[in-house]
């Protein structure tokens, strides 16, 4: 009997001089995961974008619950995108949408 895959989601706040878009943000994460953790270990956190806001300079990202940590590590290494100082900040981890958009007030 297979179990389906714990997962984890992560509410993520993004301050930045600039307009960021969705691209700009996948990818300064996924770089940060390859810089820290080099493509083995980035292998296991099967990271996907699930929302994202503009307007509001949000998103919501999901990953493995054993690569949380790994994430949050990764995240809080960011310091610029696209060669602008920008930040993104965890505001709230659950383990459902649900949950997630009721910690957060979105």
């Amino acid at each position: 009997m297979s179990r389906r895959p714990r997962r984890r989601y992560l509410h993520l706040a993004i301050e930045s001089e600039q307009l960021v878009t969705e691209e700009d943000v996948t990818n300064s994460i996924w770089s940060a995961l390859l810089r820290l953790f080099g493509e083995y270990g980035t292998s296991h956190v099967n990271l996907t974008l699930i929302e994202y806001s503009r307007q509001r300079n949000y998103a919501i990202v999901r990953c493995s619950h054993k690569a949380l940590g790994m994430v949050r590590a990764s995240i809080t290494s960011i310091i610029e995108i696209n060669g602008k100082p920008s930040a993104i900040h965890v505001v709230a981890v659950s383990g459902t949408l649900k949950a997630l958009r009721r910690k957060a007030a979105m």
